[in-house]
């Protein structure tokens, strides 16, 4: 290349305008993705993709790399078996592919269950994925899912595994007292969904309830089929994993209770404990020693940040741009508890608006503070930065994409919350309950703590 053309490319304009120069990530990826993430979540559980040549790999980097920089483990990224399908299958069918790979998984990989994704090709092509499996059902423990991607985001197809999996696996079982489900929070998703359904199962267990921990227990084939046997369903978002509850509901009468997100710090933790404790009919003073015991601990532990809050930083305005699950949780905490001021909100998760309503009220009409977010539904990452300009916010809640300019063109400290994360490593880190609220302090007040 000349020097004359270098310098010609050198002075080229961009005018900004979405669509004519940039294409960037998403804030979440297709159904297969959430269905795979979702059967990678169940230990015990090997995923086989009946699906395009690149789904499988897509998904390494798209969904898994995304959310926190995990890897797939034994069953995932490139050790997900899959039927690889081409241009030939799309004209001649992917069955007998399918097959082979069902005969060879159940050979070569260990598991408790396999769950056969179909994606996008055999969907359109109507491969009967049905006849398939029945011809391995007295071998296999085998789940069907049909999880095309363009029949929604990685959210529909952490619904489509459950339904399939109630409709398919689940029979009655006695109800054990005290026990209960969870869902809403959806792998690889929420980013830090490892450590907040272990925090969560601490939490129900310090005030004497069992929960049904589907993720990252040893024995997640077992929780699986030991759905039905629960008390009630506990969903922790304030759309996502409604369609799972009401349909346990519809066939094994089991009662469910929706909160609008994982609960942050010592406010949104009391009130759902005290939620379910009364829904549960648990023994109240028994529950109200441990939340005073942990409350007080916790507000003892704030007092040490107080320095740093009130002299450095006080009373700043903050943006959140993350699911709404983070955006709820973490608003309400910084709002009400730390006493910042929240600018503007912007949920990345495309919600059904037929919930958008809700959620904004959850949001507004929770918040201890005079001051009101502007509240935006925006799932294009482009659109989202563009709207954080020209803004009085000091803090941005927010995905591993805003984190590059949050200071050099927002002037925001930034703390990665959302997906995609690409740049924080999460193991089982979280934001939940008491000590999380702890932990979401030390996060975002770290930066600028000092020296003082």
């Amino acid at each position: 290349m000349s020097s004359e053309e270098t310098n010609n490319n050198d002075n080229i304009k961009y005018d900004n305008e979405f669509g004519n120069e940039f294409v960037e990530a998403p804030k979440y990826s297709c159904a297969l993705a959430g269905a795979y993430g979702t059967a990678l979540g169940v230990y015990g559980v090997v995923p086989l993709l009946h699906a395009g040549l690149g789904c499988g790999l897509g998904q390494l980097f798209g969904q898994l790399y995304a959310g926190g920089q995990n890897a797939g483990g034994p069953q995932g990224g490139t050790s997900t078996p899959t039927t690889g399908l081409v241009e030939e299958h799309v004209i001649f069918g992917g069955e007998d592919k399918l097959r082979n790979l069902i005969q060879a998984s159940g050979e070569l990989m260990e598991g408790d269950a396999f769950a056969v994704i179909s994606g996008c090709i055999p969907s359109l092509i109507g491969d009967d994925v049905d006849a398939v499996i029945r011809e391995f059902k007295d071998k296999l423990n085998i789940i069907n899912i049909n999880a095309p991607g363009f029949s929604g985001t990685s959210y529909d197809g952490y619904e489509l595994f459950f339904e399939a999996v109630i409709d398919q696996i689940l029979e009655p079982l006695p109800i054990e007292k005290g026990l209960v489900n969870i869902f809403g929070v959806v792998p690889y998703q929420h980013i830090f969904w490892k450590g907040e359904v272990d925090a969560v199962k601490k939490l129900l267990k310090s005030i004497g309830l069992k929960a049904n921990i589907i993720f990252t227990e040893f024995n997640g084939f077992e929780n699986l089929k030991n759905i039905p046997a629960a008390e009630y369903n506990l969903v922790l978002s304030s759309w996502n994993g409604h369609k799972i509850a009401k349909k346990l509901e519809e066939k094994f009468d089991t009662p469910f209770i929706t909160f609008p997100s994982v609960p942050v710090g010592p406010k949104q933790t009391n009130n759902f404990l005290r939620t379910v404790g009364e829904k549960l009919d648990l023994d109240k003073e028994t529950l109200e020693k441990f939340i005073d015991r942990e409350e007080h601990k916790s507000y003892r532990f704030f007092e040490y940040a107080g320095d740093a809050i009130i002299l450095v930083r006080p009373h700043s305005y903050f943006a959140v741009v993350a699911d709404t699950n983070a955006v709820i949780s973490i608003t309400q905490f910084l709002a009400n508890e730390i006493g910042y001021l929240p600018d503007i909100i912007q949920i990345t998760d495309n919600p059904p608006e037929e919930y958008r309503e809700a959620i904004i009220k959850e949001i507004t009409d929770e918040l201890e503070t005079p001051v009101k977010p502007e509240i935006l539904f925006e799932t294009d990452s482009y659109l989202a930065r563009e709207k954080l300009r020209d803004r009085p916010f000091q803090f941005l809640f927010a995905s591993s994409l805003e984190a590059p300019t949050a200071m050099s063109e927002l002037g925001a400290i930034h703390v990665t919350v959302g997906f995609p994360s690409y740049n924080r490593l999460i193991l089982g880190d979280n934001y939940t309950g008491y000590a999380g609220g702890l932990r979401l302090l030390e996060d975002f007040i770290t930066p600028f703590a000092g020296p003082l």
